[in-house]
């Protein structure tokens, strides 16, 4: 009986493993995880914003030494507004010798009078009038500046030659405009303005805009009469005497001109060297 039991044990497990892969599914073939995907991020190329002029100008950015980099900002900008400051010298002096004519009712001749004429719109004389009040007028714009303030308000508004407005523009002033496409648009300029910061195809040209712009327009007119009062009273036009004038050169206002003559004081060393 129990050798029957035991073969019928035996049959049955054979069955069992004879039918087991037809009863039971097998499991479903395990798949590779997907690799992750790797995003491949390209470096940022800065765009490098070309210049609108040809002037070749030094690299101010990579001279380390601040003494050094004075020296050479000054002996590149100097030359231009003690150039600008001789030429204004010259029409002044004709300006004088054309007063002085008048005033003793002598006649000017055809070529005095088309210099005069000249200067009289240079320096926006509304009245051309060849007249001892409008040549009295003239003299309080055709004057010098003095080549303290010019340089250090051209260090300060440049940074000392190496903004944006300065190499790319020859913008050492930061002098705006306001024609479509007559400069360099500000990159924090707010959505409704509309000035450009203005370009300028030479160095000279630049400077001589500055120095219109300080003998002409009506935010400096206290700086120039400040400037006839020193005439005179035959007194020396000293850069820090000027500074006054310049309040409304920048938003900052008094800190601003507090800034220009800390300048002045701090690099007088400069200003006289060969």
């Amino acid at each position: 009986m129990m050798r029957l039991l035991v073969k019928v044990i035996i049959v049955a497990i054979s069955i069992f493993a004879i039918l087991y892969p037809f009863i039971v599914k097998p499991p479903a073939p395990t798949e590779p995880a997907p690799e992750p995907e790797v995003t491949v991020t390209k470096p940022q190329v800065k765009e490098v914003e070309k210049p609108l002029h040809k002037v070749k100008l030094p690299e101010f950015g990579k001279i380390r030494d601040i003494a050094t980099k004075k020296k050479r900002f000054f002996d590149f900008i100097k030359p231009h507004v003690e150039a600008e400051n001789e030429l204004i010298l010259q029409q002044r002096a004709s300006i004088e010798i054309a007063l002085m004519m008048l005033q003793f009712e002598e006649p000017l001749s055809d070529i005095q009078q088309q210099r005069i004429e000249q200067v009289f719109k240079l320096y926006k004389i509304e009245d051309e009038t060849i007249s001892v009040e409008n040549l009295k007028r003239a003299l309080r714009r055709v004057d010098i500046i003095p080549k303290e303030l010019a340089l250090m308000q051209a260090a300060n508004e440049s940074a000392w030659g190496t903004s944006r407005f300065a190499r790319i523009g020859l913008n050492f002033f930061g002098q705006w405009c306001y024609r479509k496409g007559c400069g360099m648009i500000p990159k924090r300029r707010d959505d409704e303005a509309a000035h450009e910061v203005a370009a300028f195809q030479s160095v000279r040209a630049s400077v001589k805009s500055y120095f219109r712009n300080i003998n002409t327009h009506d935010a400096y007119k206290d700086l120039r009469a400040t400037r006839a009062e020193l005439r005179a009273q035959k007194k020396p036009i000293e850069a820090t005497a000027l500074t006054a004038g310049l309040l409304s050169y920048s938003e900052r206002g008094v800190h601003y001109i507090e800034e220009l003559n800390d300048m002045i004081r701090h690099n007088k060393a400069y200003f006289d060297e060969e």
